[in-house]
C-alpha cells in the first residue's frame, strides 16, 4: 500500500457533530439552489429569516451542504452585523428586535432618549432593542426598523405597539414600475444601443462632455471608468454599489423607491459598452422597501424579455459599512467578509472572480438615459460656473425642510438651507457641517459659502463632498459630542483587516470618551499613521473629524 493509499479519504467538514434533522432542514430552505461558494452570504440570509438567528446546527449543516470548513462559514457569518450566530448552551435572540439608528442625524433628533424609553418598556425577552448605524432615514428622524417595517419620526409608543401587534412587514412605498416607465419612453434608449444606432464611443464622448463623475464617494469620470474596463480583454462584469451606508446619505435609496428602472436603464447601457456577461447588484440590507421593489421589477424585466433570466444577480448585503468601499463589496459578493483589497490591480482590471469589473454607484447610473437623452450642455449647464452638472444632496440635522434636494454642483451648503431646506429650524441658528457625512470632515458656519464639489476650496480645508450628505448642526450641538459619535460609527465598522485603522479608531473613541482637554500630540500621531498607513479609504478619513474639532471648534473641547 501506498502512502497515497493510506491518507484517509476527505470527509468535508469535521470537528463538531453533523445534526441530520438540521441538515434535512438547510437542503429543504436551499432547495434546488447551485451550492455554490459565493452563494454563502445568500444561504445564511435565508437560515436568519426563517430561524431567527444562526445556531451552531445550523452552520454545521450549512458547511456540510456546501463543502466548506465549519471556519469558512462561521468566519463569514460573524463577520455582518445582521446575522445572529448563537453558540451550543446559548440563548436565542429574542423573537422580534427593534433597531433604533443612534447615527448623528437620529443623534440630534433624540435617538438616546428612544433607546432609554424602549429598554424601559419591553420585555427583553420578547423584544430585543439594539442600537444601529446609519439607516438611510436622516430625514425622518429619529428612525427605526422592526422586523421589515421601517419607521420615520419614531416614538417608543408606536414601535411597542408594532412589536406586541406584529405590524413588522415591509411598507413598500407607491412607485414607477416597468409599464409606466416604457409608456413614458422608457428602454428606448436602450434599444437604441442595442440596434447599433448609437454607439459606445459616443456614448463615452457624451458622458465625458457633460462632466458626469462617480456620485457615491470617489468622483471618478464615469466615461473615462468604461474605457479603461475596456482596455482589459474579457471575459468582464458588472457591479452596482447599493451599500449607501455613509451616515447622511439618503439619495439611492430615494431614487430607487421611486423611478427605480432609471437605474435599470443607465446599468444595461454600461454593462453593453463593456460587453459585461452579468450584473450584480448590491443593496444594504437596511432597505427592505428597496429590496422588493428590485426583486419585483428584476422579474418584469426578465418577464418582458428585456434582459436574460439571471443577468441581473440581486446581492443582499448584511450589515458592513466597510462593503461600500468596492473591492470590499466584491468579496462580498463573492460570499467573503467584506474586506478591502490591496491596489494595485484596480478592479477594472481585476475584479469580481478575476474579471476586468465595471463598479458604478446607483445615481450615477440613474442620471445615463438624461444626459445622453437630453445632450451633455444641458447636464453641464445645470452646475454652477466651473461645476458641470446637478448633483442630489442628502439633507439632515438642523433644517427645517429636510430630504434629497436636487442642486447645482458647487452650490453652497447656505445656498442649500436657505434655497432648499426654507431655512434652518426654529429657534436654532447655523454653526457648522458635515459637508460629505461622516468622512468629510466638519466646517464651521463661517465656511457655509464653499463651493460643495469635488476637489476645490473645499479639498484645501481637508474635507469632501463625498456622497453628498449634508448634515448641519445649530448652537444647540457640541460639535465634540458631533465627533465621538462619528468617531464611535468608524470604530464598529473598521473591518479590523489593518491595524492603523482598527486600533486607530479605537484609540480616538477612547481619548473623546475622556473628560478634560484632549491629548492633541497624541491624536496628531494618530491621525498621521491611520492617513498614511491604512488600507482603505475608511481609516484614511476616519481622523477627518477629530482634525477639524481642534482646528476649528476649540471652545467645544
Amino acid at each position: 500500500m501506498t502512502m497515497q493509499d493510506r491518507r484517509p479519504r476527505d470527509r468535508g467538514p469535521r470537528g463538531r457533530p453533523l445534526d441530520d434533522a438540521a441538515l434535512t432542514e438547510i437542503q429543504a430552505l436551499l432547495g434546488a439552489s447551485e451550492r455554490r461558494r459565493d452563494l454563502l452570504i445568500e444561504f445564511l440570509h435565508l437560515i436568519q429569516d426563517r430561524h431567527g438567528c444562526l445556531s451552531a446546527r445550523h452552520l454545521r449543516a450549512l458547511a456540510e451542504e456546501m463543502r466548506l470548513s465549519q471556519a469558512e462559514v462561521y468566519e463569514v457569518a460573524t463577520f455582518y452585523d445582521h446575522f445572529d450566530v448563537v453558540k451550543e448552551g446559548e440563548v436565542p435572540p429574542a423573537p422580534r428586535t427593534i433597531r433604533v439608528c443612534d447615527s448623528v442625524s437620529c443623534m440630534l433628533a433624540g435617538a438616546e432618549t428612544l433607546l432609554e424609553e424602549l429598554r424601559a418598556g419591553v420585555d427583553q425577552s420578547a423584544v430585543r432593542v439594539m442600537r444601529a448605524p446609519c439607516m438611510g432615514r436622516c430625514a425622518g428622524a429619529p428612525a427605526a426598523r422592526i422586523g421589515d417595517r421601517e419607521v420615520d419620526h419614531a416614538t417608543a409608543e408606536d414601535l411597542l405597539r408594532m412589536a406586541s401587534t406584529g405590524d413588522i412587514q415591509v411598507r413598500v412605498p407607491d412607485y414607477i414600475g416597468l409599464d409606466a416607465y416604457r409608456a413614458a419612453g422608457g428602454y428606448r434608449l436602450l434599444q437604441k444601443v442595442r440596434d447599433g444606432a448609437l454607439t459606445t464611443d459616443a456614448i463615452i464622448a457624451t458622458l465625458d462632455e457633460a462632466g458626469l463623475k462617480g456620485l457615491g464617494g470617489a468622483g471618478f469620470p464615469a466615461g473615462r471608468k468604461w474605457g479603461f474596463v475596456r482596455s482589459y480583454p474579457g471575459p468582464r462584469l458588472m457591479s452596482i454599489n447599493g451599500d449607501e451606508g455613509e451616515p447622511g446619505t439618503f439619495k439611492d435609496r430615494t431614487y430607487l423607491e421611486r423611478d427605480p428602472h432609471r437605474t435599470f436603464e443607465g446599468a444595461l447601457i454600461a454593462a453593453h459598452a463593456v460587453e459585461a456577461e452579468r450584473i450584480y447588484f448590491y443593496m444594504r440590507d437596511e432597505y427592505p422597501a428597496v429590496l422588493a421593489i428590485l426583486r419585483a421589477e428584476i422579474a418584469a424585466l426578465e418577464a418582458r424579455g428585456l434582459v436574460e433570466p439571471g443577468f441581473i444577480e440581486l446581492r443582499r448585503g448584511a450589515g458592513a459599512y466597510i462593503c461600500g468601499e468596492e473591492s470590499a463589496m466584491l468579496e462580498s459578493i463573492e460570499g467573503r467578509r467584506g474586506m478591502p483589497r490591496h491596489r494595485p490591480p484596480y478592479i477594472a482590471e481585476v475584479g469580481l472572480f478575476g474579471r476586468p469589473t465595471l463598479n458604478h454607484n446607483v445615481e450615477t447610473l440613474w442620471w445615463i438615459r438624461d444626459i445622453v437623452e437630453k445632450g451633455p450642455a444641458w447636464f453641464a449647464s445645470q452646475g454652477k460656473p466651473d461645476h458641470p452638472g446637478v448633483r442630489s444632496w442628502s439633507v439632515s440635522g438642523r433644517v427645517k425642510e429636510p430630504g434629497v434636494k436636487l442642486a447645482p454642483a458647487g452650490v453652497t451648503v447656505r445656498e442649500l438651507i436657505e434655497d432648499y431646506c426654507g431655512g434652518m429650524a426654529d429657534g436654532h441658528e447655523f454653526k457648522a457641517y458635515l459637508p460629505g457625512g461622516a468622512s468629510g470632515g466638519i466646517l464651521p458656519a463661517s465656511m457655509g459659502g464653499i463651493p460643495l464639489d469635488f476637489g476645490g476650496e473645499l479639498a484645501k480645508q481637508g474635507a469632501f463632498v463625498g456622497s453628498h450628505a449634508v448634515v448641519v448642526f445649530s448652537q444647540a450641538d457640541n460639535i465634540r459630542d458631533v465627533t465621538l459619535n462619528l468617531m464611535r460609527f468608524f470604530k464598529h465598522e473598521s473591518c479590523g483587516k489593518c491595524t492603523p485603522c482598527r486600533e486607530g479608531t479605537e484609540k480616538l473613541v477612547t481619548l473623546l470618551q475622556q473628560p478634560g482637554p484632549l491629548p492633541e500630540d497624541a491624536i496628531r500621531d494618530l491621525e498621521t499613521v491611520m492617513r498614511d498607513s491604512s488600507i482603505c479609504g475608511l481609516g484614511q478619513a476616519a481622523p477627518n473629524p477629530v482634525n477639524h474639532l481642534l482646528t476649528h471648534f476649540r471652545s467645544d473641547l
